[in-house]
C-alpha cells in the first residue's frame, strides 16, 4: 500500500474507516497540532492504528471529525496513547470524553522506567526498534504531507498495541494493576482539561505570603489576561508576559504614566488596555501605599531537615519497588508534608498506602 492510501482525506474514506473500527479491542492514537501562535492548539493530523496497522486522517481536509466519536466515545474499545494530555485537550472539543484510556507513559513509569519516558525511548526498551527522529520540527499545517512525513506520522502510533500488552503483562505481574486503573481514570476526568479562567492565577509560584489585596488583584489580572487569549485565540504570553502581570501586582501601578513606566511593557497594551489594568488595579482595594512585600524569608532549617529525611524515605522505598522517586512523590508533596501536612492527604490513593506510614515515621 502506498503512504498516500494511508492517509484519509474524504468523508466517505472516513465512513470506511469506522466501519474497520467496528469490533476492534484497542485502538491507538496520536495527533500532531500547531499552538506557537494560538492559544488553542490547531489539529493538524490524527493517527489511529488497529491490528490491521496504522491510518492518518487529514482535519484539514476533514474539517468535521465528529462521526468518530462513536468509536472513539465513552464505552468504546480502550484508546492507547503516550503522553496522552495534550491529545485529549486537543481532541476533547470534537470527540467529547474518550474512556476508557491506557496512557504507556504512565503504565511504563509504574513499571519503573522513567517516570516521563519518550515513546521512541519505549519503543527501543520493550521492542527493540529504532525510530527515526527526521520530522521532529516539522510544520504538521502545510500540505501536502510528504511521503517521509506520513510515514513518521504512522510510526507515532505503530507500536502503541504492543507497548499496551507488553506493559499490561508486566504490571499484572508486579500486582499493579490497580495502581494504573486509578492514575487512568485521574487521565478520564474531561473536566481537568478545562480551562477556569478563574483558577488561572494558580500557574504563578511563589505567591505565597502575599497581601490579599495583591493576590485579589493576581486573580483578576491573570483571568482578564485567560478570557482575552480565548476570545482572540492568541498564546496568554501575547496578551500580557507572564513577568509583567507580576510586575503589575508587584508595583500597583495607579496611572497610565506609572503603568507605561514598568519595564518591558509594550505601548500598544497601555494604548488599548491601560484603563482596563487601571480598573482591576482600582476594583483589587490594594491601600495606597501598597503594603510592603513579604521579605524572602530564610529557609528554615528545621523544615530543610525534615524534607531532606522524607526524600531519603521516598528513595528507598522507590529503590524497593524499583520505580523513579518522582513517580511516589514530588519534591512539593514532601515540602507540604514537611510543613505538617498528613502524608495519606498529601500522597492519596495508592501513593498513601506504599508511603504514608513511613514518612509520618521519618517526621
Amino acid at each position: 500500500m502506498s503512504s498516500h492510501a494511508k492517509i484519509i482525506t474524504t468523508a466517505s474514506g472516513l465512513q470506511d474507516l469506522l466501519g474497520d473500527l467496528v469490533g476492534e479491542t484497542a485502538i491507538g492514537l496520536d495527533t500532531e497540532f500547531m499552538r506557537e501562535r494560538t492559544y488553542r492548539a490547531e489539529l493538524c493530523l490524527l493517527q489511529l492504528t488497529t491490528r490491521n496497522g496504522p491510518i492518518c486522517i487529514d482535519p484539514l481536509a476533514l474539517p468535521d471529525l465528529s462521526p468518530l466519536a462513536a468509536a472513539l466515545g465513552a464505552a468504546g474499545p480502550p484508546v492507547v496513547l503516550h503522553a496522552g494530555r495534550q491529545d485529549l485537550e486537543v481532541l476533547a472539543p470534537t470527540l467529547g470524553p474518550m474512556t476508557p484510556l491506557f496512557d504507556t507513559q504512565i503504565a511504563a513509569a509504574l513499571c519503573g522506567h522513567p517516570a516521563q519516558v519518550g515513546y521512541a525511548e519505549l519503543v527501543r526498551r520493550l521492542l527493540g526498534h529504532e525510530l527515526p527522529k527526521g520530522q521532529t520540527r516539522t510544520d504538521w499545517s502545510r500540505r501536502p504531507l510528504s511521503i517521509e512525513q506520513i510515514e513518521y506520522a504512522l510510526d507515532d502510533v505503530r507500536h502503541l498495541l504492543p507497548l499496551r500488552e507488553q506493559l499490561l503483562g508486566a504490571l499484572e505481574q508486579l500486582g499493579r494493576l490497580d495502581w494504573l486503573a486509578e492514575e487512568l481514570a485521574a487521565l478520564e476526568r474531561l473536566d481537568v482539561l478545562a480551562v477556569d479562567v478563574d483558577k488561572a492565577w494558580l500557574r504563578f509560584r511563589g505567591v505565597e505570603g502575599w497581601d490579599e489585596g495583591r493576590l485579589r488583584l493576581l486573580q483578576s489580572l491573570a483571568a482578564w489576561r485567560e478570557r482575552r487569549a480565548v476570545a482572540r485565540n492568541r498564546p496568554r504570553g501575547w496578551i500580557l508576559d507572564d513577568t509583567l502581570v507580576r510586575e503589575i501586582v508587584l508595583r500597583i501601578p495607579r496611572s497610565r504614566d506609572s503603568l507605561a513606566q514598568i519595564e518591558g511593557m509594550p505601548e500598544a497594551v497601555v494604548k488599548h488596555s491601560g484603563d482596563e489594568l487601571l480598573g482591576l488595579i482600582e476594583a483589587a482595594r490594594v491601600p495606597d501605599p501598597a503594603p510592603p512585600l513579604p521579605k524572602r524569608e530564610r529557609p528554615d532549617p528545621a523544615s530543610i531537615a525534615r524534607t531532606k529525611r522524607l526524600s531519603e524515605v521516598t528513595q528507598a522505598t522507590a529503590q524497593e519497588l524499583d520505580i523513579a522517586p518522582e513517580v511516589l512523590a514530588t519534591r512539593r508533596v514532601l515540602e507540604e508534608i514537611a510543613r505538617g501536612n498528613d502524608p495519606a492527604t498529601a500522597l492519596g490513593g495508592w501513593r498513601a498506602g506504599v508511603l504514608a506510614d513511613r514518612l509520618r515515621a521519618a517526621v
